[in-house]
């Protein structure tokens, strides 16, 4: 399974939401990541088909997605960012009148939710109204909805938002579990879910793709340039027109973590890059810090 994008473009009122964008996606975990309005659902919205592109198109192993017409969306499952739950329904309940919107037999769509059930933890909660769910729990259904139809290409849209910590790994484990012999794209601007799950990692500004590339690859990118600075109160003032990823106060002073090409003070030293450390390089280049 291969997904390519070229140069998909999108304009709202005059101004590029997306421009010229242009990607290749193969099986793993795509994490796309983004200041909020970077462009991250429009890009999704228009791989979906609930926008239109103004230029460009979308290809399947090769094939424009509109003349494969409605098959397209069996390949797909998708969890959006604001996911529409009827919350009078059980748990089970919804999964299988997903089921028969994605044309699955009714036998083969219970037996298929309940085993989504057991994989995200839910089969206790199944008999549970979605409006009594937890967020975590909503979104652990929300996944399990998504999967239903065993797709090739998994879309998730800021899927963690709002979760606790400890729901917050739980979901980000699911997405690996999920993610064998598939294409995953996780959009959000959380960098730590990017961090620990994905493969790929595709940073966007403005609409406009900066970087394609392995955590590992964006972070030796900028080797060099993440500095460890120490100071007191009375100095802190003069360090503020730096990018500052970071501030930890201890008994020893004020330990900042700056982004910078060159050294930005006498006593700075290096430390390893993070990908947090590429998404601020690389967002905030060119802008007052």
């Amino acid at each position: 399974m291969k997904v390519s994008f070229e140069g998909i473009s999108k304009k709202y009122k005059g101004k590029w939401a997306l421009k010229d964008f242009s990607s290749n996606l193969e099986y793993g975990i795509y994490g796309l990541l983004g200041e909020n309005g970077a462009g991250k659902t429009t890009l999704i919205n228009i791989f979906v088909g609930i926008l239109k592109s103004d230029q460009g198109r979308v290809l399947i192993n090769g094939s424009d997605v509109k003349n494969i017409g409605i098959d397209f969306l069996s390949h797909i499952g998708y969890l959006p960012q604001y996911p529409q739950f009827y919350k009078e329904f059980t748990v089970l309940e919804f999964l299988k009148y997903m089921s028969v919107l994605k044309d699955i037999p009714k036998e083969q769509g219970e037996k298929r939710a309940k085993e989504l059930l057991s994989m995200v933890n839910l089969s206790e909660a199944k008999d549970m109204k979605v409006g009594a769910l937890s967020g975590g729990m909503r979104q652990r259904v929300g996944i399990a909805q998504a999967m239903l139809n065993d797709p090739d290409i998994l879309i998730l849209d800021e899927p963690t938002a709002g979760l606790d910590p400890q729901e917050r790994i739980r979901f980000r484990n699911l997405i690996t579990k999920f993610s064998k012999n598939r294409i995953v794209l996780l959009a959000t601007h959380i960098v730590s879910d990017i961090e620990h799950v994905a493969n790929q990692v595709i940073l966007l500004k403005k609409g406009e793709l900066l970087k394609q590339g392995s955590p590992r690859e964006l972070t030796d990118e900028i080797k060099g340039k993440v500095w460890s600075i120490t100071v007191t109160d009375d100095s802190l003032e003069e360090m503020l027109h730096l990018k500052i990823s970071s501030m930890m106060r201890d008994d020893q002073g004020i330990h900042l973590r700056v982004i910078a090409d060159k050294k930005p003070a006498d006593h700075a030293v290096h430390v390893k890059p993070n990908l947090e450390d590429v998404f601020l390089y690389y967002s905030s280049e060119g802008e007052k810090w």
